[in-house]
């Protein structure tokens, strides 16, 4: 698919994915040895990648049949992994929380390859 569109959506939920699973790593960072520099760097980027993929999700889409689907599936992600992150913050020390999130990110990632 030829759509810039398609490719900065995918692009961008790339890089949101990397910085949920940094987050569930730092969470559960145990040990003397201070979390590395760039999986803190990527955590740290978390608002601001989820804030541009719930913006390019609350769009509407106009395109050929095909790009209107990727662009569409990649909202759903985003939505999906927008909310497993907020409620992984309303739950905050539970045991499961990091689990649950892990489990959404893992489905948005197998789900990946129907984004076209």
């Amino acid at each position: 698919m030829k759509d810039q569109r398609v490719d900065y959506f995918r692009k961008l939920l790339q890089s949101l994915v990397e910085s949920l699973e940094a987050e569930v790593r730092v969470g559960r960072w145990e040990g003397p040895e201070a979390v590395p520099e760039p999986l803190q760097k990527s955590a740290s980027k978390l608002v601001e990648r989820l804030s541009a993929a719930n913006r390019l999700a609350s769009d509407k889409f106009v395109g050929s049949t095909a790009v209107v689907a990727s662009l569409t599936a990649m909202s759903g992600a985003a939505r999906r992994l927008d909310a497993a992150y907020v409620e992984s913050r309303k739950r905050a020390g539970a045991a499961d929380t990091a689990m649950l999130l892990s489990a959404e990110i893992d489905a948005v990632k197998a789900d990946a390859e129907s984004w076209g």
